[in-house]
């Protein structure tokens, strides 16, 4: 073979072997590329956004992804993440600063390590371990503080609705209006069992349960006693006061002093009959049955929160022959409030108990304010029960976002 020959065949055979790797390599908008680090090709269209409804604190990002996510489907497929970069808009000369990374694939982010009120600018990276292309910078992006929650309307409507029955009711209160309330059987025997006591010549014994302070039960157990003590004041009978809890005996301690004042009785009144026992429980179970047991008074109270010293107290109060007379919004231990004692006050009578018996005006408005709340929140689930067979457009107006 000539050495002509030779160089054709030579070019023939590269030929034939390049021309399958052409065709093969350029399809649609894939290429072929050399084999170096270049770096993937940047994602588009970045958009930012202040996130709605918050305070200031998150901008929500958005992105088409590069054409090298293994996503798309296309190009190299070698995109295994995003960088977020961003940078103070104000600052002159600032540069952007890496806040977080995510997985290849996603083209949205939601930046909540903002400041109220600042401007940024974004760009989104899209990195192959080894390189980074770079997306166009953002627009400057603030990240508004909203003063009102556009999606809690409703939450607001009812916020004002409550707001304006009670002030109504409280104003009417003071203005001399009679208010209805339902009769409370167990308080309305509250003059029964101080007049026993009176005829007798016996004490009284009033628990305000096995809770601190700030539990809503003990609170109105300490309402509750200071009108029982203007009673016990004008009747002059003896009042004792056991407690379970320090800080409550010295808030008990002042509404009784303040209730005897009140009635002109300062002198009846004996800071040693309010009095603290003890915080283990069954011990001050205990030491009140003893006192039960001793004193023999003529009308007990249990007034608060209990527990399972419940029965232990009801049980020795009625061996003594006592008029029993319990309230408390611990449902499990009603039952044996209601076998053991004479009258149960229960649940939410509790709550309205110092109004029912003091007819303070700002009590007795917010009283009947919450009723008819109540009857108002009734009608509409109601409401929403039937319509919610139609359609569903009135459950709508109760969804908060």
């Amino acid at each position: 073979m000539t050495g002509r020959e030779k160089t054709l065949a030579t070019a023939a055979l590269l030929i034939g072997l390049l021309l399958p790797v052409s065709v093969f390599a350029q399809t649609g908008e894939e290429y072929l590329y050399p084999l170096v680090d270049l770096p993937p090709a940047q994602p588009m269209g970045v958009i930012a956004e202040d996130h709605p409804n918050d305070s200031g604190e998150q901008i929500n990002l958005s992105w088409t992804l590069s054409i090298d996510d293994p996503r798309r489907g296309r190009g190299r497929g070698n995109v295994i993440a995003y960088q977020i970069l961003r940078k103070p808009a104000e600052v002159e000369g600032a540069e952007f600063t890496l806040i977080d990374q995510i997985s290849a694939g996603v083209g949205f982010y939601s930046d909540t390590t903002c400041e109220p009120d600042e401007s940024y600018i974004y760009r989104i990276g899209a990195s192959n371990g080894k390189s980074i292309g770079y997306s166009d910078p953002t627009a400057p992006i603030v990240s508004a503080s909203h003063f009102f929650h556009s999606g809690r309307w409703n939450a607001l409507i009812g916020v004002l609705l409550l707001s304006g029955l009670l002030i109504y009711f409280i104003y009417s209160a003071r203005q001399g209006k009679e208010l209805f309330i339902r009769r409370i059987a167990g308080l309305d025997a509250v003059e029964e069992a101080l007049g026993r006591a009176t005829e007798m010549g016996k004490p009284i014994l009033y628990v305000s349960g096995l809770s601190p302070i700030n539990d809503v039960a003990t609170i109105a157990s300490v309402n509750i006693l200071g009108q029982v003590a203007r009673k016990a004041a004008v009747y002059e009978i003896r009042l004792i006061v056991p407690c379970y809890d320090p800080i409550v005996m010295a808030v008990e301690r002042e509404v009784v002093k303040e209730a005897y004042l009140d009635v002109g009785r300062p002198d009846a009144y004996n800071s040693n009959d309010v009095f603290f026992v003890t915080q283990s429980q069954f011990a001050y179970a205990a030491a009140v049955n003893g006192i039960m047991m001793r004193e023999k008074p003529a009308t007990n109270f249990y007034m608060g929160k209990f527990f399972a010293e419940s029965l232990i107290l009801a049980e020795t109060g009625a061996s003594t022959g006592a008029i029993q007379i319990a309230g408390t919004d611990a449902v499990v231990q009603i039952p044996f409030f209601i076998t053991a004692c004479d009258y149960c006050i229960m649940g939410e009578e509790l709550y309205a108990a110092s109004a029912y018996m003091s007819r303070e005006p700002l009590l007795l408005g917010g009283l009947k304010g919450q009723d008819w709340a109540k009857y108002i929140v009734g009608a509409l689930i109601l409401i929403g029960v039937v319509t919610s067979f139609f359609t569903t457009w009135f459950a709508e107006l109760f969804n908060v976002t």
